[in-house]
Order: C-alpha cells, then sequence, then structure tokens
C-alpha cells in the first residue's frame, strides 16, 4: 500500500530523484503503470534509467546500462539538483517528527555515544534543502513518528512555517508523507496532518502510532485500494531477477 501510495504521487515528466528501497520500487511502478515518462536519477549518476527490475543498490549496472545518460555524482548534485532541476525527492527516515524533520544519524541525545548510530546523512541533506518538493515514505510507529527528532539529519520545516525560507533554502519541503498507516501533509503552520487513512485503517489506531498529538483533517479520506494492475505490476517488480 505504501509503495502504490507513493507511486500514484508521481507524475508524468516530473524529474524524480530515488533512492533505494521503497522509493526506488514507488517510483518505477509509476514508471510502469500511469507515468511512463518519468524521470529517474539517482545519486550514482544515472539520468533517466528505466530498469526491468528493482536495482539492488544506487551502483546497480541496471540503472546505467538502461539510463540516457550517465555523468559524475559530483556533476548530479552541483547541477541537477542544488540549482533546483530536480521536481521530486523522495526520503526515508528513522526518526521523524511533525515538522518533517528526518533523522537518518544517531538515537539518542548524546551525538558522541548514541544508543543507536544509523547510517547517515549520504545526499539526504541536499535532497531535502534544494528538491522542488519532497515525499517521505517510513513505516509508522511511536519509535519512527516521535515528538521531536534526536538529530536533525534533513532539514524539513524546522519549527514551524518560514524556516526554511529563514535558511535559504530552495525547495518546499516534506509535502507528502505516507507510512504504512495513511497520508499526511503539512498544514499552514508546517506541521503534517492526516489526511488520509488506508483502508481498513482508523484514526486511533493512527494515533496510537504518533508520538505527539495528531492533527486529523476535517475531512478525512481514505486511500483507494489498490487496483489488480497496480498489483499485479508491483509484483513483476518484485519478482524480476
Amino acid at each position: 500500500m505504501m509503495s502504490i501510495a507513493a507511486a500514484r504521487a508521481l507524475s508524468g515528466g516530473q524529474k524524480c530523484f530515488v533512492g533505494i528501497g521503497l522509493p526506488s520500487t514507488a517510483a518505477n511502478l509509476a514508471r510502469r503503470t500511469h507515468a511512463p515518462d518519468l524521470v529517474l536519477i539517482y545519486e550514482s549518476g544515472t539520468l533517466g534509467s528505466k530498469p526491468g527490475r528493482l536495482p539492488a543498490s544506487i551502483g546497480d549496472g541496471i540503472l546505467a546500462e538502461t539510463a540516457d545518460a550517465v555523468i559524475s555524482v559530483p556533476e548530479v548534485f552541483n547541477y541537477w539538483l542544488q540549482p533546483g532541476r530536480i521536481d521530486v525527492g523522495f526520503l526515508g527516515a528513522a526518526q521523524l517528527d511533525k515538522f518533517g524533520n528526518i533523522n537518518t544519524t544517531v538515537i539518542g541525545d548524546d551525538y558522541a555515544n548514541p544508543k543507536v548510530r544509523l547510517p547517515g546523512a549520504g545526499g539526504a541533506p541536499e535532497i531535502a534543502a534544494s528538491c522542488h518538493e519532497v515525499f517521505v515514505v517510513v513505516r509508522q510507529s511511536k519509535r519512527s513518528f516521535v515528538e521531536k527528532v534526536d538529530f536533525i539529519t534533513s532539514f524539513g520545516h524546522g519549527e514551524g512555517k518560514g524556516e526554511r525560507e529563514k535558511l535559504g533554502l530552495r525547495g518546499a519541503g516534506p509535502t507528502l508523507v505516507i507510512t504504512d498507516l495513511g497520508v499526511f501533509r503539512p498544514d499552514e503552520t508546517g506541521e503534517l496532518v492526516l489526511t488520509e487513512v488506508h483502508d481498513g485503517i482508523t484514526v486511533e489506531q493512527v494515533r496510537e502510532a504518533t508520538g505527539w498529538d495528531l492533527k486529523v483533517a476535517p475531512e478525512l479520506g481514505t486511500t483507494p485500494i489498490p487496483t489488480e494492475a497496480e498489483l499485479q505490476t508491483l509484483r513483476e517488480l518484485k519478482a524480476a531477477k
């Protein structure tokens, strides 16, 4: 459901900076269904990749073999990402707070001696700063949806609307968060609001998996169930070797 909901949020002609995992699944699903002209850009320097299966990593050869062009990693960041040429950036998160700030660095309040040291930033901070908008895909629990992240790896809306502008960040930041329970969008203050629940999920279930006092949209929607075509395409992507 997460992959399909994320895929539906993409449209044809967009330039999408894709991460491995759920973001890659969603982007490739969109390209194979309703958005065949979606341009997939991977951090390794592949522009317009059209893999016939899900890549194992950003270094998977299938990305270069099927790309329109292959450029250097510095060029991806300096020419495509930082100047604002990317429409959508897809990110995951270990922790996400109510203003869309992302932590993938450490768990615990002591950076030098954390409870858990996570993989780190990679290109995520620049994706969060410079893409026109950012979509976040994350499995939801009180461990991942926290009142305040232990460390800001990738800046969302800081402590509220307007903080991105003060820092001179080009992009709009997180405009969409998709979890295994529902869909969230920021309100006028920058705080995430539950706007849709997935089929069979209740608001109470979402609240129980949220580490802050959750806002719910007055006209709460329900995510349309996956179509047979979406499910079949997703199965084919995952089954391909």
